[in-house]
């Protein structure tokens, strides 16, 4: 409790300065801090029937709904020497990408693909040989559609054999380059999305969510992700027993996390905050750091949270070289005062009893104090281990339908204005974290690239380029962002007032 009501003085005093005022540089973060930017496999590579490659979760979910798909994406499949050259220009320490399982082991098992594992590591040695560090991470929503077709995949305890297996090839084929894993991408995202929402793969659901084809959002979301869990423990006791000795690397797990503030200073919102901390992130950090679950959601949910023997609990505490974490905005937290029935199918959000306020604006306001509420919650609450923030960004809207021609926006640098304003406030706010003792290692601009976006299509756009989707070459072209991120790599001053902007325009605006 206390620590919650630290957290919210914390962010009244930063609630109302959406900007970061301070001047500040890349020489201000601690020796070996890493900055890059990152992708996803289906989101990025394209390719998707291409080679060996088989359908995952995400070709089945996005074929059966009209959002696009990943079918083609950027290409980078076949552009990923000229992405890296651009990676070079902005000046990136690091790429975080994603190994498509169902590209290197098309049927979740059995034999390699040649094809899959030449091109990963072709992109690999073309990073390394650029001075790009690749930061790899191992499950991003898609895994094999064969396993799900065949044993209903993270559903089932087989998984965590295959998962292991596959992660093992990894380890065996890129793992000399690779010195950073991250087993498994938006833990809590993936359980609560795809098993208690129905909006990500595999898109399973049952009412009070939504009234999806398949599953049970009453308890599928738990089993789901006492798998992950249990998987990764198995992946990175794998890792530390055969290579870790002769590759040196770290093994990390991914979590979506929001700046959690109570929506006023009572004590009722003090303690729906806790509350929601534990279901959101103590889900998945107490037992990868002290070895079970929260007692707040043991005592909630019952029976139908799986239990840690003392083998697993040994097995999965200390699992985790680092913390990834995933933070875009800020929200505020109500508790629910008329409690909601926990009779017959109550969801994933009934056994929480809380309510959730919307960000300050839908395209994630600039509220640089809640990354500080994370990283200070992490530091406070499970003993400061390190930390990558491995996605932070902003989008705009700004593509039309595939297929349609490129509207050529002529207020481009204009639009992206927000989006250069948001990182050189979140980065500094990381800083700051730094300077309060938080041990954040890294920093990861999403995305790279304007990518195909699973809740969005290609209709808005993350990327520090743009990509012209209508485009059969999928021509790539830097945005103000790319120019200033670039810049603050290279060792430039970061200070954004009005003045700021306009210099930072007119040095690019031959650019447009």
């Amino acid at each position: 409790m206390e620590q919650i009501l630290a957290l919210f003085a914390i962010f009244l005093a930063f609630a109302f300065s959406g900007k970061c005022s301070d001047v500040f540089s890349r020489s201000d973060y601690p020796e070996g801090f890493v900055f890059g930017a990152g992708t996803s496999a289906y989101q990025w590579e394209g390719a998707a029937a291409e080679d060996g490659r088989k359908p995952s979760l995400w070709d089945t979910l996005c074929h059966s709904r009209d959002q696009g798909n990943g079918d083609i994406a950027c290409d980078g499949y076949h552009k990923y020497k000229d992405d890296v050259k651009l990676m070079v220009d902005t000046n990136l320490d690091a790429f975080r990408f994603s190994i498509s399982w169902s590209r290197l082991i098309p049927n979740g098992r059995g034999p390699v693909n040649q094809k899959g594992l030449q091109f990963y590591k072709n992109l690999i040695q073309e990073l390394v040989s650029h001075g790009i560090e690749p930061h790899v991470t191992l499950y991003h929503y898609d895994h094999p559609q064969s396993l799900e077709d065949e044993y209903g995949g993270w559903l089932n305890h087989r998984m965590i054999k295959d998962f292991t297996t596959y992660a093992d090839v990894c380890f065996r084929e890129f793992g000399n380059h690779v010195k950073l894993w991250t087993t498994i991408n938006e833990a809590n995202i993936f359980s609560i999305g795809g098993y208690n929402d129905g909006d990500t793969p595999p898109g399973r659901c049952s009412k009070p969510s939504k009234n999806c084809s398949s599953g049970n959002s009453s308890i599928e979301p738990y089993i789901v992700g006492h798998n992950l869990l249990l998987a990764h423990a198995s992946v990175s006791r794998r890792y530390k027993q055969k290579y870790k000795d002769k590759q040196g690397g770290s093994i990390g797990f991914s979590l979506f996390i929001l700046g959690l503030i109570p929506t006023t200073s009572s004590k009722d919102d003090a303690t729906a905050t806790q509350r929601a901390q534990d279901f959101y992130v103590g889900w998945f950090l107490r037992p990868l750091l002290f070895g079970d679950y929260p007692d707040t959601m043991k005592r909630t949910i019952g029976s139908r949270l799986p239990v840690f023997s003392e083998k697993e609990s040994e097995q999965v505490k200390g699992s985790c070289d680092f913390v990834g974490v995933i933070h875009y905005h800020a929200a505020s937290v109500t508790n629910i005062k008329s409690k909601p029935s926990l009779s017959g199918n109550p969801d994933f959000y009934s056994y929480m009893e809380t309510d959730f306020g919307k960000s300050l604006d839908f395209q994630y306001a600039n509220t640089p104090w809640a990354m500080e509420v994370v990283l200070e919650y992490i530091k406070q609450s499970y003993g400061n281990p390190p930390v990558y923030i491995l996605e932070s960004a902003k989008f705009t809207f700004q593509w039309q339908q595939i297929g349609t021609p490129m509207k050529q926006d002529s207020q481009l640098k204009q639009k992206d204005i927000p989006r250069v304003e948001y990182l050189h406030a979140y980065i500094g706010g990381v800083l700051k974290s730094i300077r309060n003792g938080s041990d954040t290692r890294g920093y990861f601009v999403w995305s790279f690239m304007d990518l195909y976006e699973l809740l969005g299509g290609y209709e808005v756009g993350f990327g520090l380029y743009t990509v012209n989707f209508s485009d059969p070459h999928r021509k790539r072209s830097p945005k103000l962002s790319a120019y200033w991120y670039s810049d603050f790599l290279k060792g430039e001053s970061a200070f954004l007032d009005s003045q700021g902007i306009k210099e930072l325009q007119s040095k690019y605006s031959s650019s447009f």
